[in-house]
C-alpha cells in the first residue's frame, strides 16, 4: 500500500479506537469516509495519475476504505452493546410495582350544585331556559318594573358595554323573554352567569344565579314556601325547614327573604348560622302585576311567584367554603376535595 495511504489508515485506526461512544465513533468515521473526508479526496487524485497507474492506486484506495469500515463496524457493535447495557441498568423497570394511575378529574363544586338544583326543580316540572349574558336595558331593568329613574337601580352596580347594553345583573331577564313568547301556565328555571361590580369574601364580579318562575291561576305564596321546603330538604338535609321574612324587590310584591334552618347544627345555633339557627339563602316573592302586564299577561286572571339564588352561595353553605374566591382560583388542592 502506498506510504501516504498507510499514514491515513494509521490515523483512522487510532481515531476509531479512541472513540468513547457511538456518536464520537460516527464523527471519526465521517472524517475519513464522509463525502468531504480524507478517502474521498484520494479518489479525486486519480485523475492526476497516468492512466496505467490508476487501477492499482484505485484498488489501494478501496482496500483502505474497506479496512476503515471494518474497524469502525467492529468497534460500533461493542460500543452499542455497552451503551445498551448501561441504559438498561439505569432505566430498569420493576414489573412487580403497581402502575401509576391516571389522575381523575371531578366536577367543579359550582357545577355540582347547579346540576343538583336543575335535578330538583326539573323533578317539579320546571323547564330550563337560558337567556343571553349581554342584555339590553329593557329586559334587565325596565320590564322588571325598574325604569331608568327607579331608586332600586342603585342596588345593582352594573357593567355597561354600550348605551343601553349591559352584562346582565340577574337571570330574571330570561323570565321576561319567556313570558313574552309563552302564555301561562309557566314553570321555568333560568340558570346562568351574571355580573355586578361587587367584590369581597362573599361576593364576586361574576357569579352564577338560578332563578325560577311559576305563573298560573290561583298561585299563592304558600305554593312558593311548599316548593322551597322541598328544595331545602333535598339540597341540605331531611330536617331542613324554611321561613319567609318580609323584604323588597321591585319585580315582586309581596317580596320575601328566604331562610333555611342551619343544616350544621339543626337550628340550635352555631358559628355557621351565627347562633341564630337560620341561614339566608335566596330572595323571592309574588310576581309584581306590572311585570305581568309588561309581558301581556292579565294580572287579574293569573298570578305567579319568582325566586332567585346565587349558586356559589348555595355551594359555600353546602360544602362549608368560607371564601368565594376559592371557587374561581382553580387551586387543584381545593378542587380535589370534591371528587
Amino acid at each position: 500500500m502506498d506510504k501516504h495511504l498507510e499514514e491515513i489508515l494509521q490515523e483512522a485506526v487510532e481515531a476509531i479506537a479512541a472513540a468513547p461512544d457511538s456518536r464520537a465513533l460516527y464523527e471519526a468515521k465521517m472524517r475519513f469516509l464522509g463525502r468531504m473526508g480524507r478517502v474521498a479526496a484520494l479518489y479525486k487524485k486519480l485523475k492526476e495519475l497516468p492512466p496505467e497507474e490508476r487501477p492499482a492506486f484505485g484498488q489501494q484506495i478501496n482496500d483502505l476504505r474497506r479496512i476503515i469500515e471494518e474497524r469502525a463496524a467492529e468497534l460500533d457493535a461493542k460500543l452499542r452493546e455497552n451503551e445498551m447495557g448501561a441504559r438498561l441498568a439505569t432505566e430498569r423497570v420493576d414489573v412487580t410495582m403497581p402502575g401509576r394511575r391516571a389522575r381523575q378529574g371531578a366536577l367543579h363544586p359550582v357545577t355540582r350544585v347547579r346540576n343538583q338544583l336543575i335535578d330538583i326543580f326539573a323533578g317539579m316540572g320546571f323547564e330550563i331556559f337560558e337567556g343571553p349574558e349581554i342584555e339590553n336595558d329593557y329586559y334587565n331593568f325596565t320590564a322588571l318594573n325598574t325604569p331608568a329613574d327607579h331608586p332600586a337601580r342603585d342596588m345593582q352596580d352594573t357593567f355597561y358595554v354600550a348605551d343601553g347594553i349591559l352584562l346582565r345583573t340577574q337571570t330574571s331577564a330570561g323570565q321576561i323573554r319567556l313570558m313574552e313568547k309563552k302564555k301561562p301556565p309557566i314553570k321555568m328555571l333560568s340558570p346562568g352567569r351574571v355580573f355586578r361590580s361587587d367584590d369581597d369574601a362573599t361576593h364576586s364580579p361574576m357569579f352564577h344565579q338560578m332563578e325560577g318562575l311559576v305563573v298560573d291561576k290561583h298561585v299563592t305564596l304558600c305554593d312558593l314556601q311548599g316548593m322551597l321546603d322541598e328544595f331545602a330538604r333535598v339540597m341540605f338535609s331531611e330536617s331542613s325547614r324554611t321561613r319567609l321574612r318580609p323584604s323588597y324587590f321591585p319585580f315582586t310584591e309581596p317580596s320575601v327573604e328566604v331562610d333555611v334552618s342551619c343544616h350544621a347544627c339543626g337550628g340550635k345555633g352555631c358559628s355557621l348560622c351565627k347562633g341564630t339557627g337560620w341561614i339566608e339563602v335566596l330572595g323571592a316573592g309574588m310576581v309584581n302585576r306590572h311585570v305581568l302586564e309588561n309581558c301581556g299577561i292579565d294580572p287579574d286572571e293569573y298570578s305567579g311567584f319568582a325566586f332567585g339564588m346565587g349558586i356559589e352561595r348555595i355551594a359555600m353553605l353546602k360544602y362549608g367554603i368560607n371564601n368565594i374566591k376559592l371557587l374561581t382560583e382553580n387551586d387543584v388542592r381545593f378542587l380535589e376535595q370534591f371528587k
